[in-house]
């Protein structure tokens, strides 16, 4: 009988987002970011490669590795599931350009934990969530012989996947007057770096249903509240370190938002941008009343259609621009780390990305204890910050390379004035 013939592999263009990160990779750091999922049982590998496979087939824009055109980079779908890895002593190793050439995302087992690691260009944090939850799916259903509904962003594994995944939404919603880029730098924190490249996570463990009084108690969101927090530590550590008012830098937070909340889309690629609320400590001391009033009101003038249309017109111009299209990718790359370096990371102390309440079909809750979220440093400052929320937990997890964990301990310190209660853990204590 002869042999059926392989069906090619999939190849998608990288969406608008994506085509930066590439180009903003160093020997020393990639965009990379982290989603897991902790099981009440210890994990069975080869039910978990087999569940992998499936995965594999059912989201090929994000079991894919980076390829490298003549004018732009292109995600290329997997033949097969990669190797299970076992975990690292720390999460978020340097994930280099060979690896991704074979393979942008990884997959990490340690004991009851199952986590994947996404280059940036693959996805977002939204689409990340999804494939976390149906690998996790797929590995229950076939490890205990259960049927999990197609509820709360399981999606049928059975099924091709639909063209509207794959779909990069930025150029059909952007708006038709472009933004300004211009804005002011941020002070940014320092330290000594850690040597051997350890990583340093720490995670705040906070009741929902306190965190959400206090919130509700401020008439604000979870999100407004936490970036309140987080705003008001980054005040107090520069305070800290500069007590002269007048020589003190902006305090400006980067918090990424779900566009597909403002937008018809149901892509599983990138689709956030992000709003960026500032405080000017020249101007004097802050009560924590003004700065949720500060974050509240940022967000809500800039997170309409309206707005984020036009951020969005300009990042699709540039993309469009027939000059540079016809750039050959070694030069548009200098162009786009350019613009990464000066336009980027200046522009805020930290990301405080939350990924909000994750929910999942009730048939599969009683195996899950908690979901993580972490995302990498940045490339040139030393924290980044992501956070949600499972159960009646709120899990946010702090990363940073350098070695004292002065923001973490303003942090707690912010929380406990405040009057919630909180449970810190680290790996300090794993390496």
């Amino acid at each position: 009988m002869a042999k059926k013939p392989s069906m090619p592999l999939r190849w998608v263009r990288l969406d608008n987002a994506a085509k930066i990160y590439p180009a903003a990779r160093r020997n020393n750091w990639s965009n990379v970011f982290r989603q897991s999922v902790t099981l009440a049982d210890d994990v069975d590998t080869d039910v978990l490669k087999s569940a992998l496979e499936v995965a594999v087939k059912r989201f090929p824009s994000i079991a894919a590795r980076l390829r490298k055109g003549v004018f732009w980079y292109y995600l290329e779908q997997m033949a097969a599931a990669p190797d299970i890895r076992e975990e690292y002593s720390y999460p978020l190793t340097h994930m280099s350009r060979g690896e991704m050439r074979k393979c942008a995302f990884r997959v990490i087992v340690f004991r009851n934990r199952i986590a994947v690691e996404f280059f940036h260009s693959l996805t977002d944090g939204t689409g990340a969530l999804i494939f976390l939850k149906n690998l996790v799916a797929e590995y229950l259903e076939q490890k205990y012989s259960i049927s999990i509904p197609l509820e709360d962003g399981i999606l049928d594994r059975k099924a091709p996947p639909k063209e509207e995944e794959l779909e990069d939404c930025f150029p059909k919603n952007a708006g038709p007057v472009p933004a300004s880029r211009k804005d002011t730098d941020a002070w940014h924190m320092s330290g000594e770096p850690q040597r051997d490249g350890f990583l340093h996570l720490t995670c705040f463990k906070v009741s929902v249903e306190e965190a959400l009084a206090m919130a509700h108690n401020y008439h604000v969101t979870m999100t407004v509240f936490m970036s309140a927090v987080m705003m008001k530590a980054l005040l107090n550590l520069q305070n800290e370190k500069n007590p002269n008012a007048r020589r003190r830098k902006r305090i400006k937070l980067l918090i990424p938002v779900n566009l597909r909340q403002l937008f018809p889309c149901s892509t599983l690629r990138n689709f956030a941008m992000y709003t960026v609320p500032e405080l000017d400590p020249r101007l004097g001391e802050y009560t924590f009343e003004e700065i949720c009033a500060v974050i509240k009101h940022k967000i809500g003038a800039e997170f309409t259609p309206k707005h984020m249309g036009s951020v969005i017109a300009t990042n699709v111009g540039d993309e469009q621009n027939p000059l540079v299209r016809l750039i050959p990718l070694p030069i548009k790359n200098l162009v786009m780390k350019a613009i990464f370096d000066s336009v980027g990371e200046k522009k805020s102390c930290l990301t405080l990305s939350n990924l909000g309440q994750v929910k999942v079909p009730e048939a599969m809750a009683s195996y899950i204890r908690r979901f993580d979220f972490i995302l990498g440093v940045q490339a040139a400052a030393p924290y980044n910050c992501g956070m949600l929320s499972y159960g009646d937990t709120i899990y946010i997890n702090f990363i940073r390379d350098i070695k004292d964990a002065e923001l973490e301990r303003h942090f707690f310190a912010v929380l406990q004035e405040l009057g919630l209660s909180v449970t810190v853990e680290s790996n300090e204590n794993e390496r």
